[in-house]
């Protein structure tokens, strides 16, 4: 794909799946599947537990998902790994490695996204060459410990500051507390428990989705 395609695709996205290799509730597959047909449109593979060859083949079999409903496929953290995945993005967290190093290893054909927790590290990311900027955590969630939650008003900053670029509120936010997050100010949303511990993904995705409108 090429990337101002992805560029293109990335612009029109609003639903953000993260999932480990090995779902709780789920096999990888029928999880990304059924979040697929309910209306994800980008799905980031998050694994720092696994093996690099077990974490390129559950890339795979998402790739292959993601290409067959026209999403867009990112790897966390490893930017080898989004290579060798053949994946269209990489996302990284403001302590791995900085997105200028990450750039210069992909190139300008992957996406590069960054995580943000402050209006400062936003203000830095706008500088940076990203392409994407998740905004949070809006929440206190379980899948980030320790770190405390950015809150609503980090968002409604976000609306105010980085209309420019893509961004996506990430953090605790469900089917309850979507809509308080686009009364915020939030378009795009990125989330994990959310839909991985659904006991209907499909049903799961799909609210969420309806939640947020169309754009």
């Amino acid at each position: 794909m090429r990337a101002s395609e992805r560029r293109k695709r990335l612009e029109a996205a609003q639903l953000y799946l993260i999932c480990p290799a090995k779902p709780r509730k789920h096999d990888l597959a029928t999880l990304v599947e059924a979040a697929l047909r309910g209306g994800v449109d980008m799905v980031q593979l998050r694994e720092k537990s696994l093996p690099d060859d077990e974490v390129l083949a559950a890339a795979d079999s998402c790739r292959q998902l993601c290409q067959r409903f026209g999403a867009l496929l990112w790897i966390n953290d490893r930017p080898d790994l989004a290579l060798a995945a053949g994946a269209d993005g990489v996302h990284v967290g403001q302590d791995d490695l900085p997105p200028r190093a990450v750039r210069r290893i992909v190139g300008n054909d992957l996406l590069v996204g960054l995580s943000t927790h402050s209006p400062q590290q936003l203000e830095r990311a706008l500088r940076e060459p990203v392409d994407e900027i998740s905004v949070g955590p809006v929440f206190a969630t379980p899948t980030k410990p320790g770190r405390p939650a950015a809150g609503l008003a980090y968002v409604r900053h976000a609306a105010r500051h980085a209309s420019g670029r893509p961004w996506f509120a990430i953090g605790g936010i469900d089917r309850a507390s979507v809509h308080s997050v686009v009364t915020a100010g939030a378009h795009r949303i990125a989330v994990v428990r959310a839909i991985c511990d659904a006991d209907d993904p499909e049903r799961a995705a799909s609210e969420l989705r309806s939640a947020l409108g169309r754009r």
